[in-house]
């Protein structure tokens, strides 16, 4: 068996990343209300070049913001079950910022990676929505703006995260044999009904994903 690297972001890239819609929201998007997102999806370069991912206040009342996808990409890449994720991300500031990255294909088999409220500093959310496993991990390590490494290992029978090289929660749930999913990086806002919207005041919000590289092992 041999592990290597099969996916390494560029988020850049047009060929591994389609922007401003996804189908983890209605009809593709560009808006998700049900959600309790006030997100306006854009293919703007500007809201997710080089990895850091925008939203500004729009007159309406919504936000635009970004997000991107390797659903019906180019290349269409997808994770598989005994996949690990690394990723390092810098963690928004703004009050009503909503960062995420995780994962979607045919309205399910949804796991997050994290995501993240600066209303609870020092709180991660991560999520097996495939199979029913849930934390809330508090860190010192957890603070707005703060960088954090974050590594999860997509197993049968488990799903491991890790932060900053140690493993902090092991759901025992797995994702079965075959799953498999797209992946999604996104900023979004908070409409208020679970965390607050953004100061009135806050007109621009950014998070930012430093790298993110899927190691796969096979057989030779």
């Amino acid at each position: 068996m041999v592990t290597r690297a099969v996916f390494t972001a560029d988020f850049d890239s047009s060929r591994q990343w389609v922007a401003g819609r996804s189908w983890a929201y209605p009809d593709g998007g560009p808006v998700n209300p049900d959600d309790n997102k006030l997100d306006h999806l854009v293919a703007d370069p500007a809201y997710f070049r080089g990895g850091v991912f925008r939203a500004t206040r729009r007159p309406d009342g919504l936000w635009d913001t970004g997000l991107l996808t390797t659903e019906e990409s180019e290349e269409g890449f997808t994770l598989r079950t005994g996949d690990r994720l690394e990723t390092r991300v810098r963690l928004p500031t703004e009050t009503g910022a909503w960062p995420a990255v995780w994962t979607w294909r045919d309205g399910d088999q949804e796991i997050d990676v994290f995501e993240y409220h600066p209303d609870h500093p020092d709180l991660l959310e991560l999520s097996n929505n495939v199979r029913g496993g849930h934390r809330y991990h508090r860190d010192a390590a957890v603070r707005p703006g703060g960088w954090i490494d974050l590594a999860v290992e997509f197993g049968r029978a488990g799903v491991t995260w890790s932060l900053n090289g140690t493993p902090v929660f092991r759901d025992g749930r797995g994702v079965g044999r075959d799953w498999h999913a797209y992946l999604i990086v996104n900023l979004s806002v908070c409409a208020g009904r679970y965390h607050p919207q953004p100061d009135p005041a806050v007109t621009e919000m950014s998070f930012e994903v430093a790298s993110l590289v899927v190691h796969r092992t096979e057989h030779l």
